[in-house]
Order: structure tokens, then C-alpha cells, then sequence
């Protein structure tokens, strides 16, 4: 009985990050709270492998009967309609707020602005014509390579992002936050959780490609850090989803660059 409770706890958890990261209905008996919601960040990655399969799936079966440029775009469409362009509204927010604001107030109250500014069109017209771009290049030289990538991708974006929660500090509080807690107070258990279901997508690549889009990441999430704190002081959902989208984009890069030579 003991360890069927345990494993429920883990299904709660695990729906609770399906919950905060995508539009997809979870059970009513699910139990969502503060707590629940700090703890679930150990299965972002796992909610990203689901987005993934979802984008991987629908290029697969366009592609059979259209063209590649166009089953991406709707693979990518796909991802959007499934997370509500959570991920792409932090990447806007945060463009706007670093671009417009010149102390740490001003970035943070343009950041909880719902408005589009000019950086956030910007980088999101930007960023989404380079993963189309990318992930068509990918799809021209095999339909499987662009599966692998899109799966990879939306994964380990997202263990780089929630990872951020367990080294940096959370600068929003309760009155300038403008949407739910977002993860806070990650343990240790729940990073080496995350980390894992990392690792697990990881052997989907021949090793070269592994280790180098490891330690790409890697550093990647170390200037992520170094830059919002010197920007913000930490982080906030905001940067998470920004950082989500600029670690997608790199997965992308390196399995074009490193995969495919």
C-alpha cells in the first residue's frame, strides 16, 4: 500500500506539471497546490518529452503526404496550441523587459506588462523562424532526424529551464507576479529527477552528438544564469520560458551542425 501511494503521489506530480506547462486535461482528482507545484518541476522534462512526441507525431504523418517545410510548421503550430505559447510569451516578456527597462524595477514591471513591445516581436518572429528553419534543414535530410530532434528538443529545453530553479534566486513576488507560483524551492531529489528523464532522451543520439549537446547545454545554461542575474537578480517564469526557447534552438543548432556532418 505504502509504495501504491508513493507512486500516486509521483502520478499527482507529474499531472501537476501537465497542468502548469500545457493545455492538456488532467484527472479531477488531481490535487494542485504551492507545494505540489514547487515539487513538480522534477517532471518538466518528462512534460517536454509528451509535448515532443505530440510535435514528432503529427510531422510524421503530415510529412507522408505534404511537404516537409510545411508538416513543421504545423508540428510547430502544434506545440503552441498544446502549451498555450507559454514558453514564447516568457521569451517576449523578458526580450521587452531586458530591452526597455534600465533598472530592475523597470524590467520587471515592463515583464509583467501583457502588452507586445518591439524586442518581444522581435525575438519571437526571430527565434521562430530559426527553429522553422533548422528543423526543415533536419527534415530535407531525414524525416527521422527531425522526429529525433523535435523530441530531444522540447525535453531537454525544459530540463535546462526548470534546472535554473535549483541554482538561482526567484525575484517575483506575490504582488507583481501576473500568473500562478511558478516552481520554487527545488530540491535535490527533484533536480536529479529532472535530470534523469534529461539523460533518458539523450540516448536517442549516437554519443558524439550526446556529449556535445550536453556540454553545449551545460554552458548554455551557465551564461542563462550569469545573464539574468546580472539583468533581474535571479529569475522569474518569465526567463524560464525565455530560456526554454533560446535551449530549444540550441539543441536544434547542434544536432544540425554535430549530428549531421
Amino acid at each position: 500500500m505504502s509504495g501504491e501511494i508513493k507512486w500516486l503521489r509521483q502520478l499527482n506530480l507529474f499531472f501537476v506539471a501537465m497542468s502548469f506547462f500545457t493545455r492538456i486535461p488532467v484527472p479531477s482528482w488531481v490535487v494542485i497546490d504551492n507545494d505540489k507545484q514547487s515539487k513538480a518541476s522534477r517532471y518538466f522534462g518528462v512534460v517536454g518529452l509528451v509535448i515532443g512526441l505530440i510535435c514528432a507525431l503529427l510531422f510524421w504523418l503530415v510529412q507522408l503526404i505534404l511537404p516537409a517545410s510545411i508538416a513543421i510548421l504545423l508540428a510547430m503550430v502544434a506545440g503552441v496550441l498544446v502549451t498555450g505559447a507559454f514558453h514564447e510569451d516568457g521569451l517576449a516578456d523578458t526580450a521587452d523587459g531586458f530591452g526597455g527597462g534600465r533598472t530592475i524595477e523597470d524590467k520587471l514591471r515592463i515583464m509583467k506588462d501583457s502588452r507586445l513591445g518591439s524586442y518581444g516581436a522581435l525575438s519571437l518572429g526571430l527565434v521562430l523562424l530559426l527553429k522553422w528553419q533548422l528543423l526543415v534543414e533536419l527534415a530535407l535530410y531525414s524525416p527521422l532526424a527531425a522526429v529525433s530532434a523535435l523530441v530531444v528538443g522540447h525535453t531537454l529545453s525544459r530540463v535546462v529551464s526548470a534546472s535554473l530553479i535549483f541554482s538561482e534566486q526567484y525575484v517575483r513576488n506575490e504582488q507583481t507576479r501576473k500568473s500562478m507560483p511558478v516552481a520554487q524551492n527545488q530540491q535535490l531529489n527533484d533536480l536529479l529527477i529532472l535530470i534523469a528523464s534529461g539523460i533518458f532522451v539523450l540516448l536517442w543520439l549516437n554519443g558524439l552528438v550526446a556529449f556535445v549537446l550536453f556540454i553545449t547545454l551545460w554552458l548554455v545554461r551557465i551564461l542563462l544564469g550569469g545573464f539574468f542575474r546580472k539583468q533581474i537578480g535571479g529569475y522569474t517564469g518569465d526567463t524560464l520560458g525565455a530560456a526554454q526557447q533560446i535551449s530549444e534552438v540550441c539543441c536544434y543548432l547542434v544536432i544540425l551542425t554535430v549530428g549531421l556532418s
